[in-house]
């Protein structure tokens, strides 16, 4: 598994330099305005795939596997790029996002293929996996399904008066995010042991409401804010104290 991340992690470090330090601002405008008839696409696109010459060399590969390396990722790059740039609403976030899954799959696929020993039984089988899928099992769990939680809870506690909804949609609106952010970090810190930086996210989040709160006059409101934002830290905080029951070894 070592020499799995020894390969992975120079290859995502080469990605990383190529695609976002790399690429100038008039090659992703390139891209976008001409697509497939961009010479910059097919620039970027051989750049990712030459690079992986320099950790390729160092650690050693003979030279078939290094040209097959170059190769699958120049041409995987180019048809991904390609994809995100023949979307419209390419600028979203989400495509960003499935971009750069894509490519980060590729480079694992790689790396998986050319460690030695390495197969699909021996993961599974291995002492850890078990807790790396209760990890990601609580990550999972804490963004949608509990905002679907604390959403069908909170459909109880209507806020009174329609001078107020607008304001109830703008939190709706923007604390969806933050919930999520605040529910990543309280579960991190948790499952590190960290309950003093669960305080102070939880007094950094009170500090930013209450200047917004106290501009509103209406109680259910701030009840609201306050009944959603409880619910949020209850259960991540007590998912993670479960997952971290359950770990075989404590995460440091």
């Amino acid at each position: 598994m070592s020499d799995f991340f020894g390969i992975l992690i120079p290859f995502l470090v080469i990605h990383i330099i190529c695609d976002f330090y790399l690429q100038p601002k008039k090659w992703v405008d390139s891209k976008k305005q001409k697509t497939y008839r961009s010479l910059e696409l097919y620039l970027h696109s051989l750049l990712h795939g030459f690079a992986l010459l320099i950790p390729a060399i160092v650690l050693d590969f003979d030279w078939y596997s290094i040209s097959c390396l170059v190769a699958i990722v120049a041409i995987s790059h180019y048809f991904i790029d390609l994809w995100k740039v023949t979307r419209r609403h390419n600028h979203k976030f989400s495509y960003f996002v499935i971009d750069q899954i894509l490519h980060i799959s590729v480079l694992a696929i790689i790396a998986f293929h050319m460690t030695d020993g390495l197969t699909v039984e021996t993961i599974i089988k291995h002492e850890k996996f078990s807790n790396v899928v209760m990890i990601v099992f609580a990550y999972l769990l804490i963004l949608k399904p509990t905002s679907v939680i604390i959403g069908s809870i909170l459909q109880k506690y209507p806020i009174s008066g329609t001078n107020n909804e607008t304001d109830a949609n703008g939190l709706v609106a923007g604390g969806k995010l933050i919930g999520y952010l605040e529910r990543v970090l309280i579960l991190t810190f948790t499952l590190v042991g960290s309950y003093a930086a669960v305080g102070f996210v939880l007094a950094a989040k009170s500090i930013f409401r209450f200047g917004e709160l106290n501009k509103s006059n209406d109680r259910s409101l701030t009840e609201y804010v306050l009944i959603g934002s409880l619910l949020s830290v209850v259960i991540t905080t007590l998912l993670g104290t479960i997952i971290s029951l359950g770990l075989d070894v404590k995460i440091k």
